[in-house]
């Protein structure tokens, strides 16, 4: 009884700190959910719960404002420390936009925290008790969460989630997928926060158990099969850095490379190569495709490559190249990288003379189409070029379901540090998901073969050169979420941030006639 008072008082006495102690604290908490980001899966889950549990019991006595700059403050360092890798491409010329590097990362977390801070406003305003507060600020961060991943064409990383992927507790995302796995990971987290808070440590032994049970519920998931006559796949890594992947001198030594990989015996029934992995506009690269075509020995080979359109402009592209190097199939990536591929509101930045930000866009155009191509040897696959594959909802669109998604990426813009590992565990939940195997080659990695379940059966790993030849996992039935989609969570989440307002108000309601 003791610890719990001392507890209530520490909790209690928050709003009453002074502005910076406030600021350390809640910069400590976003720290330490930023840990669940990286490192093994179990210790991730535990650092988030433990972030969550301290975020929304320090937040249980402050006011709107005080919360919303709390929250605020939260997502800075969360944001700042989960994505310091984007500073990385400002470095590769960094006479040029080096000095944007810090106004890259502060703009970006700040940017994405007032998510955050919008949910913690929201949370304390609605409700003052902490069970309908805890639940208010936690159905408020989840629809926060997902209004980042759609609002200004979305930004899906780094959700609370991803935590998950590797623990038993992954199979969540087949069923109702990552904003579905972030509600449970949040409610336990806030009944959790409950029972600190409000004393109640009878609810530690029914958490274990839900916890236990959502663990074991993983035995009853398929497991994926692999065909023995499956074809077999090679994952070429030309190891190209950033720096170079573009100089003139350097450019044939890595196509080189791609090609000794490609021809390699034993030869595969189907090669991919990384994104914008050939060097030149597709109608200047017939002598280069040739070579590729040469290579594969009859093999398909799917590549990247940039290609002009009179119509539209510049596309960055996959293509599908048979034996004589003629181009069998093609796709134009559709979910452009804001600020890397294009500049939205250019004309604003113009203005302002900010040209260094409008120089650093290569200027692409979006495609069109399904991005579902039909490969031989390998069957029906979905193509995602790079950032397409962040994003759970546009996996499928209407149509065949594919047989295997291919990822098709050039990470070395990101460096050796967190964002290529977090790239590769986003793929691992795009194949949970929609319960589909996953190839993905990555130009300086990390290349891998994934199976429906989200498991990596082999890896390239980051910075090395080289080939991997895989055989890919039979595609499991459809998933609950491939059906569904986010829908029926977000309404879940709406009913009941509209159930923990209701009690809010007549708690407050209570309260008032009790004091009268």
């Amino acid at each position: 009884m003791a610890e719990n008072a001392r507890l209530s008082a520490f909790w209690a006495a928050i709003p009453g700190w002074g502005r910076w102690r406030r600021v350390a604290l809640a910069l400590g908490i976003g720290a330490i959910l930023s840990l669940g980001q990286m490192g093994d899966a179990a210790a991730r889950l535990l650092w988030v719960v433990a972030g969550l549990v301290l975020a929304l019991g320090a937040s249980q006595h402050l006011n709107p404002k005080q919360a919303a700059w709390f929250g605020w403050t939260i997502g800075v360092a969360y944001f700042g420390i989960t994505l310091r890798w984007i500073v990385e491409p400002f470095f590769v010329e960094p006479w040029r936009h080096g000095w944007m590097s810090p106004f890259a990362i502060l703009g970006m977390s700040g940017g994405l925290a007032l998510f955050w801070a919008a949910a913690f406003w929201a949370g304390t305003r609605g409700a003052r008790a902490p069970g309908p507060r805890f639940t208010m600020i936690g159905a408020a961060l989840l629809l926060a969460e997902f209004a980042r991943a759609h609002v200004l064409s979305g930004f899906p990383w780094a959700l609370l989630s991803y935590s998950m992927i590797g623990a038993p507790v992954d199979y969540l995302f087949a069923l109702i997928g990552p904003h579905g796995a972030s509600a449970v990971l949040v409610s336990v987290s806030a009944l959790a926060a409950f029972g600190v808070c409000r004393g109640r440590f009878l609810l530690w032994p029914g958490l274990a158990a839900a916890s236990l049970a959502l663990a074991v519920g993983s035995l009853w998931m398929p497991t994926p099969t692999t065909d023995p006559a499956a074809p077999t796949v090679r994952l070429v890594q030309p190891n190209a850095p950033q720096h170079l992947k573009w100089d003139l001198e350097w450019i044939p030594v890595f196509f080189q490379r791609a090609v000794e990989a490609t021809a390699t015996d034993p030869p595969p029934d189907v090669v991919i190569w990384p994104e914008t992995s050939v060097a030149t506009l597709l109608r200047n690269a017939d002598p280069w495709l040739e070579r590729m075509g040469e290579a594969g020995r009859g093999a398909p080979v799917l590549a990247g490559i940039q290609r002009w359109n009179p119509q539209a402009g510049y596309h960055n592209s996959a293509i599908v190249i048979e034996t004589d190097g003629s181009v069998a199939a093609l796709y134009d990536k559709q979910h452009l990288v804001p600020f890397g591929e294009y500049v939205p509101l250019v004309w604003i930045f113009g203005k302002l003379g900010l040209t260094g930000v409008v120089d650093m866009a290569m200027g692409f155009a979006p495609g069109t189409g399904s991005g579902t191509i039909d490969v031989a040897g390998l069957g029906r696959a979905r193509i995602l070029i790079c950032y397409e594959g962040i994003f759970p909802e546009e996996i499928i669109e209407d149509g065949p379901r594919p047989d295997v998604l291919v990822i098709m990426t050039n990470d070395a813009w990101f460096g050796t540090g967190p964002g290529p590992r977090q790239h590769l565990v986003q793929a691992r939940a795009r194949a949970i998901e929609q319960g589909l195997p996953v190839l993905r080659a990555a130009n300086t990695g990390i290349s891998a073969v994934i199976d429906g379940r989200g498991r990596i059966g082999d890896r390239l790993a980051l910075g090395q050169g080289g080939f991997l030849d895989v055989q890919v996992s039979v595609p499991l039935p459809p998933t609950l979420y491939s059906r569904t989609g986010d829908w029926p969570v977000i309404v879940a989440l709406l009913a009941t941030l509209g159930l923990a307002w209701i009690g809010g108000r007549r708690f407050r309601v209570d309260a008032a006639g009790t004091g009268g």
